[in-house]
């Protein structure tokens, strides 16, 4: 596992499981600032990985008084071009899946504005890492991994040294969306994502990887070489990464705990 120790690695026998515990240390972090009266700063990811710690964070507003009016959320991403209001838009989803059902500030809420001029995009991505940092840095990442081994959209490729800005979507993740927009046509061929430095400034980060068909992408990203053409490796190398994973998503790695 190159600089990774078995801390660095869960396992767990369901995605559900999973998922909750994920759910439980988002809260503990806000929880914890809550107490302190400091926000919290959260990088959020989208995608189908991420929906039941979404719909476990939403369990623990309504039921056990979760609050997040002091949470400050950036989303790692959204199509380019996209309006926010699109069924299909990351915004979109975010508000159906989390910030409908919680108590949180719209004005503290961040996601990626695919509906930009083409030269407005260097400077809005530079404002969008500006905010990041005057909100005092993410306290802690969410993250899936794509089969191409992208985090955010940070395709093959990427440099460590990536900042938010447009990229160009690979063709595997392209095929990923088929289903979803209805034709490969009408998948959008960009997206505006946070780099790959940005996403390694966040304090904590948990990568989450469910199914058999994360198992590949997983092995190498955790057991294989650090390179540019699985941006998911460079993971390997910060200080305080988790990787959640399934027994699925484990099946082929060389050593695994079932927790």
């Amino acid at each position: 596992m190159k600089n990774l120790t078995k801390k660095n690695l869960t396992i767990y026998d369901k995605s559900i499981i999973a998922s909750k515990q994920v759910a439980l240390r988002i809260a503990q972090i806000i929880n914890e600032n809550n107490s302190k009266s400091k926000k919290t700063v959260l990088g959020l990811a989208t995608g189908n990985t991420p929906i039941m710690v979404y719909q476990e964070l939403i369990r623990l507003h309504k039921t056990e008084g979760l609050s997040f009016k002091n949470v400050i959320t950036f989303n790692l991403d959204e199509y380019f071009p996209m309006l926010p209001s699109h069924p299909l838009s990351y915004a979109n989803f975010m508000d159906t899946q989390l910030f409908n059902h919680i108590d949180i500030n719209r004005e503290n809420i961040h996601i990626p504005n695919g509906n930009l001029n083409q030269n407005e995009i260097d400077s809005y991505c530079k404002a969008y890492e500006t905010k990041m940092d005057q909100a005092g840095g993410l306290d802690f990442q969410l993250l899936g991994i794509g089969r191409t081994g992208h985090i955010g959209f940070n395709e093959p490729g990427s440099s460590i040294n990536s900042i938010t800005r447009l990229v160009t979507l690979n063709p595997i993740t392209r095929e990923d969306a088929i289903n979803d927009f209805g034709g490969i046509n009408n998948v959008p061929k960009q997206a505006i994502s946070m780099g790959v430095e940005t996403i390694f400034k966040a304090k904590e980060i948990m990568l989450l990887a469910f199914s058999e068909k994360k198992a590949e992408i997983i092995q190498k990203v955790i057991e294989g070489e650090i390179t540019k053409e699985v941006p998911g490796s460079y993971l390997q190398n910060h200080p305080n990464v988790t990787f959640i994973l399934d027994k699925e998503a484990a099946s082929v790695l060389n050593e695994t705990v079932l927790v």
